[in-house]
């Protein structure tokens, strides 16, 4: 990571810190229950939040097989999607947002992957998340985008909860990049 991306993620985390996360008992979206939660959308849907998960996603693109759209996953992703997709415009690499939803609208187009239009048989598309805890929403917008024609190169996590999800998708065959981790909210605490 460059030295402004070292900067730049410096500041997410703090951002994280001050509005998205929370010490207290919630049930996951995977039925889990924990004792912190982390709501990405409190800091992502700021504008400063948005440039900095743009520029830190974009880069992070990097470590996975080249792709040329980025898929946000129903509700949390698709922040992510459109920050990194008009980030990379600005830098001169275009890419594409889809957002994945959960079900196919019940109205209207009845997509499942919204923007795919755009989207090529095989092209490569990376899947960006906001929190992974067991990797089961993410697999399944794998499947999903498979379903829709597209090749799934990886993907990019803004928090890894480190509860299963990273080695799940690696299991799956399917790189997995985090741009945080549980232990820059939580210290491990030490053995013994």
């Amino acid at each position: 990571m460059s030295a402004a991306g070292t900067s730049e993620r410096e500041r997410l985390v703090a951002l994280l810190r001050e509005r998205s996360f929370e010490q207290k008992r919630v049930v996951l979206a995977s039925g889990r229950e924990s004792d912190f939660f982390i709501d990405c959308k409190q800091s992502v849907l700021t504008a400063e939040g948005h440039a900095l998960v743009g520029a830190l996603m974009f880069e992070a693109l990097d470590a996975l097989p080249r792709c040329e759209a980025v898929a946000g996953v129903e509700l949390g992703g698709c922040p992510l999607a459109s920050a990194v997709s008009l980030t990379s415009f600005l830098r001169g690499r275009p890419l594409p947002a889809l957002y994945v939803r959960k079900e196919v609208k019940d109205h209207g187009s009845r997509r499942l992957v919204e923007g795919d239009r755009g989207l090529a048989p095989g092209m490569p598309v990376a899947i960006l998340e906001d929190v992974i805890t067991t990797g089961g929403s993410t697999l399944k917008a794998v499947e999903k985008l498979r379903t829709a024609g597209a090749s799934v190169v990886g993907v990019i996590a803004l928090v890894d909860r480190l509860e299963g999800g990273a080695e799940a998708i690696r299991a799956a065959g399917l790189p997995l990049v985090a741009i945080c981790t549980r232990r820059d909210f939580i210290p491990d605490s030490p053995l013994g």
